[in-house]
Formats: C-alpha cells, sequence, structure tokens
C-alpha cells in the first residue's frame, strides 16, 4: 500500500488524522482564537500530512480566483513542530487571514520530488498565491513560482539584493545588539552559534555579530564562531566545538532560542554557569526563552506580525495582479524593528 488517497482529502480526514472534531479543524484553518495549541498543533500535522486544501479551492474555473492561499515550509515536520517560530509564524497568517475570503493551505517541502510535485499543483492553478517561510540560498522554488505567473512573497530571504518579495525582521540589528548587551555586561570572550550559513538570515546575524564587535573594539576571532543548524541539537554540538576551542570565552550569542537551549545544555554538561561563567543570549523571544533555567535574554522577532504582514501583502498583491496592476518594488520588501528582551541569562 503506498499511502496515498483517492481524491481529495476531506475535513472529515483530517480531522480523523488529528483525532479531533470537524468543528475544530475548521476553526483552526480559520484561525479562531477559541483552540488550544496543542490542538492547533495536531490539526497543522494532519493538514500537511494529508495535502488539505479547503474545498474553496473549487472555485478554481476558467482562469478564476480559488480564494487559497499556499503557505510552504520547505522543512521536515521535525522542525516545523519543535521550532515556535513556525508555529508563530502560522498564527500571524492564519488571523490576517480569519476575515477574508481566503483559504489557508499549508504543505511541507522536504524532498526535490515533493518541490517538483508541489510545482505541478501551482501550475494548475489551485490557488491565486504563494506564501514562503524559510528558504535556503539555493532554492529556486521563489523564481520557479514566478516564472508561472503566480504572486509570491516570502518571509525572510535568500540574498542581500532579493528581488522576490518579502517581509523580513532586522537580524543585522539583532546581532549588534547582543553583542553590544554583553560587551555592556563586561564580557569580552564573545562567542556566537550562527545558523546554517546557507540561509541569509544566518549570515545577517553573523554579520550583526562582527559589526557589534568591531563597534566595541574588539577584535573578530574566527575560533569564537560555530556553525549550528537552528536545532537544539545543532546548538548543543556547536557550543561543545566552542568550549573544545576556547574554554576562556565568557558569553555566546546563539542565533536562535531553540539553539541556545542547546547550548545551555552543553554549558552545564562541561560545569559553566550561566550567566555567572558564561553569559548567554539568543534570539526570537519565543516561549523557550522564558521558560529556560535561568529564563534566556533574547532578541525579540515579531514574528506573528511578520506572518500577518505576509498575509496582507499577499492579497494586495493578488487583488493587483487579477486587475493588472503592478506593486511598485519598493513597496515589495518590508524590515520590522527587534527588540532586545533582557533576562537573567545575561
Amino acid at each position: 500500500m503506498n499511502g496515498r488517497q483517492s481524491g481529495r482529502p476531506t475535513l472529515e480526514q483530517v480531522a480523523a488524522r488529528a483525532g479531533v472534531g470537524r468543528g475544530t479543524v475548521s476553526r483552526v484553518i480559520n484561525g479562531s482564537p477559541r483552540v488550544s495549541e496543542r490542538t492547533r498543533t495536531a490539526v497543522a500535522r494532519a493538514v500537511a500530512e494529508l495535502g488539505y486544501v479547503p474545498n474553496q479551492a473549487a472555485r478554481a474555473l476558467a482562469g478564476s480566483r480559488t480564494d487559497a492561499i499556499a503557505l510552504v515550509i520547505p522543512e521536515v515536520e521535525a522542525r516545523l513542530f519543535a521550532e515556535p517560530y513556525f508555529l508563530d509564524l502560522i498564527r500571524g497568517v492564519s488571523a490576517e487571514l480569519a476575515d477574508s475570503d481566503k483559504q489557508l493551505l499549508l504543505t511541507l517541502v522536504r524532498s526535490e520530488q515533493e518541490r517538483q510535485r508541489f510545482e505541478q499543483y501551482l501550475a494548475a492553478q489551485r490557488v491565486d498565491g504563494v506564501l514562503l517561510a524559510s528558504v535556503h540560498g539555493d532554492d529556486p522554488l521563489p523564481d520557479r513560482i514566478g516564472e508561472l505567473g503566480l504572486p509570491v512573497v516570502m518571509n525572510g530571504r535568500r540574498t542581500e539584493a532579493e528581488p522576490v518579495p518579502y517581509v523580513d525582521s532586522d537580524n543585522i540589528g539583532a546581532g549588534r545588539a547582543a553583542v553590544a548587551h554583553l560587551v555592556g555586561r563586561g564580557r569580552s570572550g564573545i562567542a556566537t552559534v550562527t545558523g546554517p550559513l546557507d540561509m541569509y538570515v544566518a549570515r545577517a546575524r553573523l554579520g550583526g555579530y562582527r559589526a557589534g564587535l568591531t563597534e566595541a573594539g574588539l577584535a573578530p576571532d574566527e575560533e569564537l564562531v560555530s556553525t549550528g543548524d537552528f536545532t537544539e541539537e545543532g546548538g548543543r554540538r556547536a557550543m561543545r566545538l566552542l568550549l573544545d576551542r576556547r574554554p576562556d570565552l565568557d558569553a555566546v550569542f546563539a542565533a536562535s532560542d531553540v539553539m541556545a537551549a542547546g547550548a545551555r545544555g552543553a554549558l552545564r554538561e562541561a560545569g559553566r554557569r550561566v550567566p555567572e561563567d558564561v553569559a548567554l543570549v539568543g534570539v526570537d523571544d519565543s516561549p523557550v526563552a522564558r521558560l529556560m533555567d535561568p529564563p534566556l535574554t533574547s532578541v525579540r522577532q515579531p514574528i506573528e506580525e511578520m506572518g500577518r504582514t505576509m498575509a496582507r501583502m499577499l492579497v494586495r498583491r493578488i487583488a493587483e495582479d487579477f486587475e493588472g496592476r503592478a506593486e511598485p518594488a519598493e513597496l515589495c520588501r518590508h524590515v520590522l524593528p527587534t527588540e532586545l528582551v533582557v533576562r537573567e541569562s545575561s
């Protein structure tokens, strides 16, 4: 048995997979706040696994609108459901679309085969537009969507000169703020755990870290830079490597809260106290930061607001596309501010 279903998955099948009622699935899909986070996660997983498309997409007749929008996350389920960032982004997108006539299709693209299948789905004009999250630098999907003539908005960007419309946060500023704070706490051996450097977000935060060191009169030291992958285990491995290289380090800027949690575990294994021996700062200001011991200082990203802005921008672009109007390029790029939230870890 190949696991494929006959016909389009139904709302009832999503409900059965998630272990909830049909009405609950409808509330989650329409962004209702009257649903627990656990239930919302279970439904999102079922939607992604089944490839559920709301029935309203069947309104695609003779070139008319489908009133469906795809939110594409090119990550495996483990990262999607382990990282608060994605759930907050989905929440923001859903909330913005709740009062519109647009239905949301959540899609995971985890392999080249799935990417090609999704491109075929788009070519069949089953959605009006696409929201893309967590895009790596070599991902051809943004350009391919544009070639298919569909409006697209990205969460983040692939390069500084990204031609595709995007909504991002001030990642360079996040790195600079973290380093300035650590210097202000009297730290000088400041290390960083980066994200995967094929992603602009990771390179930008690393650039902000280096700029912060230069502004503080500290010489950058590549032994204090260790690459992670935005996962907890990646943060743990990167922190162990940093301790082997530079046991005298006294501060760490981790490029995400989840990696900071992994770094915290490695520091504890090595007998290092936080913040007495090593001060620690993350990025996202997620629930992970507030629940850590000690609570984590973190650079807050307006994640839900990014989701809202992306959805609002895409809906506007879809309307303009149907009306034959083009939005000026400078209105297609939004960078939202970040804010340092100081807690006991530093």
